[in-house]
Parts: C-alpha cells; sequence; structure tokens
C-alpha cells in the first residue's frame, strides 16, 4: 500500500498508511489477510512527505505532526504528538464461531490519561440512561436500537479522535484508565487515529475521511410540524391552514405512517378513502407555503403487492419483508419506487423511520438482525451499517434523478451518514424531565461524533396531554431549547402537540420562540455553510471553543450554538432562575443587554417565557425581520446586532436553498468584520457567483436595554446600505 509501513507485532501484521500530517490508518490483520475494503471511509491517503525509523528495534514513523512507534518487543503502538501520547497496549483478532461459521472477534486496550474525558459514538441517552455526558467510567454498546444511535468514532479531551472502520456490534470499557474495545466479529482491527488538537479540526478530519456533510434545503432549518398521525388528506392539509391562519412561521409538516390503510403495511400506495388526490395535497400544502415530509419504512408487509415484486427481483434479506440495502440493484429500486410513487408528486422529504432496522413493526434489536442473510455473509458482520446504506439509496437516487436537494429524517445512523443528507433524531422517547435532560447529553455527543443534523421529538415521542399544567411547562421548557437545536421539530403521540393546543398564554410563548428561530435564521443557514464547507460544528459541547477551560470541560447542560450564543437550557420544573456557568471574556444577556464577566458562574432569571441565553462579547449576529412566515422568504433587510468588548468576525451566506448550484459557486459570503478598538463595522467584499439583491443591514450597538429580545430594535444606530462592494461605518 502506498504510503504504508508493516510491521509485525506478535502473532498479528499491523499496518500503518499515512493519509494526512495528522491522520493514520492503524489496520491489524491475521496472516495472509489484505486490508478490507471500506463502507465508511471515502478517500484514500493523500500524498503526504513522512519518514520511517528504525530505532531501539523499533520501527518510527513521521509525519510533520505526528510520531507512530509500532514495538514488537512490548506489541505496542504509541500515537504520539508534541509531548503526549496514545498508547495501545494490546490487541487480539480471535477465531470464534458465530452461527456456525469462523469468523474474528477483535478487541484492544488502549491507556487513557488521568482526567480524559471522552465524548462522540453517536447517541446513548435514551429511556433510563443517566449516566452523563463524558463516557469516562461507562460501558457503552455500539447497537442500533431505537433511542441509541451507534457510531465508531470518539473524541478526546485530549485533542484526538479514534475512528474504527468496523460493522459489528461493539462494546466499548471506560474504566480505571483503560479502553477496553471489543468488536463480535470483522475481518480486521481497523482505525484511524485523528489529530487535532482542537476538536473542530478532529472532526474535520473525521469528515475529510468519511465525507462532507452537504448542504440541507434552507427550509430544513424551519420549523417542523409532526405528530403520529395525520389521518386523513383533508387533516393534514387543515392543519397546515391553521398555522398559515393563526401567522405561525412553519416550513415541514409530516405524514406520518399508516396513510397506506387497505393496501398494507408500507404499501407505498395512499388509501383513496382518506386520501383522495395526494398530488392534490401536496400541491394545497405547497400553496401554502409548506413543505412535505413523509413516513417510509425498511420493510414489506407480506399483503402487499410492492412485496411480492421485491421478493420475485430478489431484493429482499430472505426471511424478511427488508428491503436489503446491501444490493446495489435493491438500493436503485428502492429509490425508484420512492420517486415513482411520492418523489413524483411534489414530495419534499423522507422520514426513513425504523432505520437500524426493525424487522417487523416491534422493539426487539440486534437478536433478530443479528442472524439474517445478507449480500456476502451474515449479518452479524454488518449489524450497523444498515442505515447508512439505506439513506445512500435515497440519496444517490435521487441525486441521479434531480438537482433539488435531499432531505432524509432517519431513526438511526452511522459513521458517514452524514454525506447523505441525513437529519438523525433521538428516537422514541418519553416525555419527562429527567429524559430532557439528558436529551442535551445525546444531542452533544450525537454531534461531536462527526453528525451535524440532530434534533428530537419536542415533548417526548410518549406525551402528555396538553391540557396538563406540569406537562404544558415541560413542553414550553423543551420547545425553548429545541429552538437552538440544528433542527426544530415538534413529534409525538397520544397527543396532538400543535401550539394552539395548549391554550392561549402558552400559544404566545411558543409562537414568540418560533419567531426567534426564524430572525436566527440567517446566523443558522450561514452556520450550515460552515459546516458543509469547513467540517464545522454547529451545535458544541464548551470544550470545543473554550478548551482549556476545566470548568468547561465538566458542563453537561449548556451549549454553543455556532461562535456566539451560548444555551442554557432549563431542565426542572417550577424552575425561575439557574446557575449558568460562563467561560472566560465578556458575555451579553440576550434578553437583557446586561454585561457579565466569565470564567465564573452567574445566577440569572429564567421565567418560564425565557431560556437562558448569553452572546459572546465579539458576536456580529445578523437577524431576519420579526415578520418571517418560512425560511423560503427572500430576505433583504437584516438587524446586525453588534456586541462591543472585543473584535469579532462572521460571513453571512445565502444561496438558493434549494437546489445543488452552490458546488458550482453559485453562492454569496458577506464577510462581516467588527474592530473594536476602533468600533469600526466592516461589510466585505461579496464572494461567489449567487446574485444577492441590495441590502439594508440595521445595525444596533447592543447594550442593556438595547438590542435584546426576540423583537427588532425600532431605531437602529445605522442603516447601511449594501450592494456586494465594501462599506464601512464607525460608531
Amino acid at each position: 500500500m502506498a504510503g504504508s509501513v508493516e510491521v509485525q507485532l506478535g502473532s498479528v501484521r499491523t499496518i500503518v498508511t499515512v493519509y494526512s500530517s495528522n491522520i493514520v490508518r492503524v489496520t491489524h490483520l491475521p496472516p495472509g489477510a489484505r486490508p478490507p475494503e471500506s463502507l465508511v471511509v471515502a478517500r484514500g491517503p493523500g500524498s503526504v512527505p513522512f519518514k520511517v525509523e528504525e530505532e531501539g528495534g523499533c520501527t518510527v514513523v513521521r509525519t510533520g505532526e505526528l510520531v507512530v512507534t509500532l514495538d514488537p518487543s512490548t506489541c505496542t503502538v504509541e500515537l504520539g504528538w508534541g509531548w503526549d501520547a496514545l498508547v495501545e497496549l494490546d490487541r487480539s483478532l480471535e477465531k470464534v464461531r458465530v452461527l456456525g461459521e469462523e469468523a474474528l472477534s477483535l478487541r484492544q486496550m488502549f491507556a487513557l490519561a488521568e482526567g480524559e474525558a471522552v465524548f462522540g459514538l453517536g447517541q446513548h441517552a435514551g429511556y433510563s440512561a443517566h449516566a452523563g455526558l463524558n463516557y469516562r467510567g461507562r460501558v457503552v454498546y455500539l447497537a442500533q436500537r431505537n433511542t441509541d444511535i451507534a457510531v465508531p468514532f470518539m473524541v478526546s479531551s485530549r485533542g484526538y479522535g479514534l475512528l474504527w472502520d468496523v460493522y459489528s456490534m461493539g462494546v466499548l470499557e471506560f474504566r480505571n484508565g483503560r479502553l477496553r474495545v471489543w468488536f463480535e466479529a470483522g475481518d480486521a482491527l481497523d482505525y484511524y487515529f485523528i489529530y487535532g488538537p482542537a476538536l473542530d479540526r478532529v472532526i474535520a478530519g473525521y469528515r475529510w475521511l468519511t465525507g462532507a456533510a452537504p448542504l440541507l434545503p434552507k427550509y430544513a432549518f424551519g420549523y417542523w410540524q409532526s405528530k403520529e398521525r395525520y389521518a386523513s388528506q383533508e387533516e393534514i392539509v387543515e392543519v397546515a391552514r391553521e398555522f398559515r391562519r393563526r401567522g405561525i412561521p412553519i416550513d415541514i409538516i409530516v405524514q406520518d405512517w399508516m396513510y397506506w390503510g387497505k393496501y398494507g403495511w408500507n404499501a407505498f400506495r395512499f388509501d383513496e378513502e382518506r386520501y383522495p388526490d395526494p398530488e392534490k395535497m401536496v400541491k394545497d400544502l405547497h400553496d401554502l407555503g409548506v413543505r412535505v415530509a413523509i413516513s417510509i419504512w425498511p420493510f414489506f408487509g407480506r399483503e402487499t403487492e410492492i412485496y411480492r415484486e421485491a421478493a420475485e427481483l430478489g431484493h429482499l434479506i430472505p426471511g424478511t419483508g427488508l428491503v436489503n440495502v446491501f444490493s446495489e440493484a435493491a438500493r436503485r429500486w428502492f429509490w425508484e419506487k420512492i420517486r415513482d410513487t411520492f418523489f413524483r408528486i411534489g414530495i419534499d422529504g423522507w422520514w426513513l423511520d425504523a432505520s437500524e432496522p426493525e424487522v417487523g413493526a416491534g422493539l426487539v434489536y440486534v437478536t433478530m438482525q443479528h442472524d439474517l442473510k445478507v449480500d456476502g455473509g451474515r449479518m452479524y458482520k454488518y449489524l450497523n451499517v444498515y442505515p447508512l446504506l439505506e439513506a445512500r439509496a435515497v440519496y444517490e437516487g435521487q441525486r441521479r434523478d434531480s438537482n433539488k436537494r435531499v432531505l432524509i429524517l432517519t431513526r438511526s445512523g452511522f459513521a458517514g451518514i452524514q454525506r447523505y443528507g441525513v437529519v438523525n433524531w433521538s428516537g422514541d422517547i418519553t416525555g419527562d424531565w429527567t429524559t430532557l435532560r439528558t436529551q442535551i447529553w445525546a444531542g452533544l455527543n450525537y454531534c461531536l461524533s462527526g453528525l451535524p443534523w440532530w434534533c428530537t421529538d419536542i415533548g417526548g415521542f410518549f406525551s402528555g396531554s396538553p391540557d396538563s399544567e406540569g406537562y404544558r411547562e415541560l413542553f414550553v421548557r423543551w420547545f425553548q431549547w429545541g429552538a437552538f437545536c440544528p433542527i426544530f421539530r415538534v413529534h409525538g403521540t397520544g397527543f396532538p402537540k400543535e401550539p394552539w393546543r395548549f391554550g392561549p398564554e402558552v400559544e404566545r410563548l411558543l409562537v414568540e420562540f418560533t419567531r426567534l428561530r426564524y430572525r436566527l435564521l440567517p446566523y443558522i443557514y450561514s452556520l450550515a455553510w460552515k459546516v458543509h464547507s469547513e467540517g464545522y460544528t454547529m451545535m458544541r459541547h464548551l470544550a470545543m471553543d473554550f478548551p482549556g477551560d476545566d470548568e468547561a470541560l465538566e458542563v453537561d447542560d449548556e451549549f454553543m450554538l455556532g461562535p456566539f450564543l451560548l444555551v442554557a437550557p432549563v431542565t426542572t420544573p417550577s424552575t425561575r432562575e439557574r446557575d449558568v456557568y460562563l467561560p472566560d471574556g465578556l458575555w451579553y444577556d440576550f434578553w437583557t443587554g446586561k454585561l457579565y464577566g466569565g470564567g465564573r458562574y452567574v445566577r440569572v432569571e429564567a421565567p418560564l417565557e425565557r431560556v437562558p441565553v448569553f452572546v459572546r462579547a465579539g458576536a456580529v449576529l445578523p437577524l431576519a425581520p420579526y415578520g418571517l412566515r418560512s425560511a423560503s422568504e427572500r430576505v433583504d433587510s437584516y438587524e446586525l446586532r453588534v456586541y462591543p468588548g472585543a473584535d469579532g468576525s462572521f460571513a453571512l451566506y445565502d444561496d438558493d436553498g434549494e437546489t445543488y448550484e452552490y458546488e458550482k459557486g453559485v453562492y454569496a459570503l458577506v464577510p462581516i468584520e467588527w474592530v473594536d478598538a476602533e468600533r469600526k463595522l466592516v461589510l466585505g467584499e461579496k464572494r461567489g457567483l449567487y446574485e444577492l439583491p441590495s441590502l439594508a443591514f440595521k445595525v444596533v450597538l447592543v447594550r442593556e436595554g438595547r438590542g435584546v429580545g426576540v423583537r427588532e430594535e425600532p431605531e437602529p444606530d445605522a442603516v447601511l446600505e449594501y450592494r456586494g462592494s465594501r462599506v464601512e461605518r464607525v460608531f
């Protein structure tokens, strides 16, 4: 292999391959085996200079940043950087029998440093998982389940990440200063070491290996309304009309399951008794400015015509109604059925439910999937990759047939799934205060797994009644937090959860936070561009922005939304104030404009109508007009809130919001800079081929009582006209 070094470590053949100056692949193989092809890693090693030397019986590989030492006498692999190193102490590739077949069971062990925190590994905070955000002292199972998303990628507070290119069930145990790793089966013990030291660079390195996250359509960042379930064409259209009548912003409404009615499970047909004209339904919703996503399952009922067709063509996993996404022919067929049934009539997004997968309707995982026969072997070796391949089927199919951006919502995920336009949600969670707190951990660890687009069922899937005062409070607090998540989506069963169901006072609060979300869309959509173009992370553990702050590393109920906004959700009932940790620097209370010094906890008011939010000094925060109804509306006027006290910069991004023309440079970036010492604001030269209208920036220099809260400041400090050329203004 080009750029590789091979060493024998005991009975294991070890290959180190240099991918870049900060990324190496370590592959442990049994005798005579070749490195396996990857389903996850999308690129090969780069052309990177490195040196190989023999020192004291060890083979040493040096890049510009890393020193990898392979010691045959101790059978260790030391992955070094600067004055620090991660040491792989041991490994084994043990021959075992699984389902009567010979397989390799994989084990290894690393030494962890005292105080080292570990994050990522997907999402593991469903049901009664109350152990915390940091995995130290915990055991993590990597197996897809409803509320658990298995991603074999972890990041460390020491500034590195590990990506295992293995697809079977895994267990990682972080105890007693050791990381013990076990995978049930694989062809090799194959992993990538990614050095930062900034966690942003670690995640960018993961995306460089596994694929950039494409831009979602702009409307994906607006408000999603869903429930289990809208039961007719008339109901779903009437709900959208009610949003418009009440002036509540909305972008997406979701048709959940059972629309197939008499035709059988997941029949890829609408029952005409309740959906007499699906094409008209979609047109009516589009005429209201509302997009439609629809629930699609990976398995078909045996009573359906589509099951019989799939079985005759050989596109099902034997013994099940599951689409065999391990087959390229089956993946193409699956998309073509989606295209001809749903995409043809204008449906905008795909809710790929139960993608773990459920073998049938029910909450049993791992054991049923484990034994299935798939192309090239048994599923135990590929247990966790079904959601990756199902998303691939839809993404690649739509990209072949259309320039319309792909939008997939799915319950499960895996390393690399970000390259397929995927939003994950956290599964069928319960609606209670404990779950609300653990969902913050779920979201932060998911995003630290290199996957950018995430949401919950706001209020919980198994939820309470909007008539209950206790549930109304929980729903408001969850909704407030949801407005700052990458994707803002309400869903649940048992009770409808449209804003007006909660009574006039709560509706007022929910609508105001929906309007705040829409005011923030220029900021959020610009962050989405950074996610695509830089491998950035939108929802951020405090350690990403404050890596030297020990307290920030421990805080598990706050996060940054982009570089400027610190959000501190309220996760207990009857709570009207809370302690918020502010890292070093100056911080403005978003609601009052009061200025605080950081490096300490502050106690702030948190009445039911607001959630604690702080803005970093130096922020230049672009906000859309207050009256925005949907994300697709063209904006030609921004309120630009400037938070003095430090230098700051931001790039405001825009494009057509719908297509992949941005890949050809058809986008617009407006650089914005605040020079604090000179009190100077600079709007830089527009970059990109997308034509902007003449823009008005209503500049507000924030101070106590001015430029605060959701509403626009009626008297800005200046209005700057922008036509694509540089504009400066000193205040």
